[in-house]
Parts: structure tokens; C-alpha cells; sequence
């Protein structure tokens, strides 16, 4: 028979219950709305650890006005019955008030600011979005203490933005990426597919599949793979662009050759999807390769 985790609600149930645990602690942050993925996040973390703690918070600082804060999925009874089939150790599913006491949007709330790196990609489409995530991962890391912090590598830009602010605020936790978990057509797995009805849950898949197309044609330089994934969005109507950028690992500047990360993001409908995958450069010759517009970057219009 699986065990039910322990549900803490509060900082002080949250705190009586790490005290009773000397081992290694793993910590996987999430929104609730779990899935396949969460769950293989949660089997990364015991891999790491003797205990898991699962977070289970949507966060409204990570929302701006207009966005789903409103309509995104609270499904704590069917998340309990997730984590224990994981066999997670306790869920933190605390209330607004106990994470932000002072007010959500408050003078006197402290945020963290994510610096440059928070302006770009997602940063540039959803602004503000990254102090949101940074302020709420500090605050879990803070309450959980833990020794590993286990993240997807679906929110590439969130998990470099964590990792950077571990290693700058001196943070005595392990950041650990998992790699993206898809469905068999290889849409990525997010709380959000949800809320796709059946034509838009078709046109989804074109977004791997321009990932795909673009590592396919790496080995021909940026612009070669670029245009073939850019071929492959234009070609499905269902999918309006944010962005598509071909980034090195650290989302700087592609290389000219070796490792690198392509990432997009677009609307189906009034869902926003994001994806990425990773990405080797070169270039080799070819007859007819195709060149122009932006190297590293593209937005819709």
C-alpha cells in the first residue's frame, strides 16, 4: 500500500517536520497540476536524496495582468495521490498569506532581481515574470533547506536563471536539471496542454518538431538551422510565434561550433507554450544555404 506523504500547510508544521530530518533532502518545486513529468522530477530527487519535499504553489508573483493566474489548474487532491505514488516523503502546499505575509506586490515585500539575463526570451514577452520565480524559489529554498533543488529543463531560461542565483547569493543547495519528458508525438508535457481543445493540440506538436528540424541542419551553421525550423512553424497556422532564438548553453551568443540550446515559445489559441532542446553547431559546407534575417533571434510581428 503507497503512503500518504505528510501535507504540511505552514511555515511552522514545515519547520517542526525538517527538523526531524538529519539525511539528505531533495526539494522539486512545482505548481501543482502534476503530471509525468513532475513525477520523473520526483524520481531525479530521491535518486539525490533520503527524503523528498514536494512544493505545491502557483505562485501569483510569477503572473502578470492578463495572464492565467486565475484559470491555471488547483488539483491538490490529485497531486497528494501523484506524490504518493512517487512515495515523496511531504508536500508543502502552503497558502498566499504564509508565503508572502507582507502582501504579494508590497513595499515592503523583498524581491530578487533577476538582472539581465531575466529581460530576454521569456523575460522580454512576460516582464517581471523571473523576480516572480527567482523570490518564490528563494523563499521555498529558505523554508525547506534543502541539499538538492530538482528542476526541468523544459523552463531552460528558469533553470539557468536558478542556477546562477544559487551560485551568486552563496546558496548551499544543488541545482539539478532533468531532462524534458514528452508525449509519444514528442509535445513536451505541461500543466497547460490542457487547456488545448483537439485541432490545437495537433498544431502543438509542430513545436518539437521544429526543434527537431533545426538540430537535424546544425551541423550546416545558425542561420541553415534556423530557417528549417522557422519552415517548419510557418507551415502550421495553429501556431502564433513568440520567439525562436538559437542561444549558447549559458543563452548568450550560438557558437560556431560546438554545444548550444534552441528555444521556442508561441500561442495556440490563448495557451502559451514553450519549449527547447540541445543543440550541436557547425559549419559545414553545403550548395545553397539559407542566409538573412535576424542570426540568433526571431519574434513575430
Amino acid at each position: 500500500m503507497t503512503a500518504t506523504p505528510v501535507l504540511a500547510s505552514t511555515r511552522e508544521e514545515l519547520r517542526s517536520w525538517r527538523a526531524q530530518r538529519p539525511g539528505r533532502v531533495a526539494l522539486v518545486p512545482t505548481m501543482g497540476a502534476l503530471h509525468e513529468g513532475h513525477a520523473s522530477l520526483m524520481r531525479t530527487a530521491r535518486e539525490h536524496a533520503d527524503t523528498v519535499v514536494v512544493s505545491v504553489f502557483v505562485n501569483p508573483l510569477q503572473f502578470g495582468e492578463g495572464e492565467d493566474l486565475d484559470r491555471y489548474p488547483r488539483t491538490l487532491d490529485a497531486d497528494l495521490d501523484v506524490c504518493a505514488a512517487e512515495g515523496v516523503d511531504v508536500v508543502f502546499a502552503p497558502s498566499v498569506d504564509e508565503v508572502y505575509p507582507h502582501g504579494v506586490r508590497s513595499e515592503r515585500g523583498v524581491t530578487v532581481d533577476p538582472g539581465r539575463l531575466g529581460d530576454i526570451l521569456d523575460g522580454e514577452s512576460r516582464p517581471g515574470h523571473f523576480t516572480g520565480v527567482l523570490t518564490v524559489v528563494a523563499k521555498l529554498l529558505g523554508l525547506v533547506q534543502p541539499d538538492v533543488a530538482v528542476f526541468g529543463q523544459k523552463d531552460y531560461q528558469q533553470l539557468a536563471l536558478i542556477t546562477r542565483m544559487v551560485g551568486d547569493l552563496c546558496l548551499p543547495v544543488e541545482v539539478v536539471g532533468a531532462e524534458t519528458v514528452r508525449e509519444a508525438d514528442g509535445l513536451a508535457l505541461s500543466s497547460r496542454n490542457r487547456y488545448l481543445d483537439a485541432d490545437q493540440r495537433i498544431a502543438a506538436v509542430a513545436l518539437s518538431r521544429a526543434l527537431r528540424a533545426a538540430r537535424e541542419r546544425a551541423a550546416y551553421g545558425v542561420p541553415s538551422a534556423r530557417w528549417a525550423a522557422m519552415r517548419v512553424l510557418k507551415a502550421e497556422p495553429g501556431v502564433e510565434l513568440d520567439y525562436l532564438a538559437l542561444t549558447g548553453v549559458d543563452l548568450g551568443e550560438p557558437p560556431a561550433h560546438g554545444e548550444g540550446r534552441i528555444l521556442v515559445a508561441a500561442r495556440l489559441g490563448t495557451t502559451r507554450l514553450i519549449d527547447n532542446m540541445p543543440i550541436v553547431f557547425d559549419t559545414l559546407p553545403q550548395a545553397g544555404t539559407p542566409t538573412g534575417g535576424p542570426t540568433t533571434h526571431e519574434r513575430s510581428s
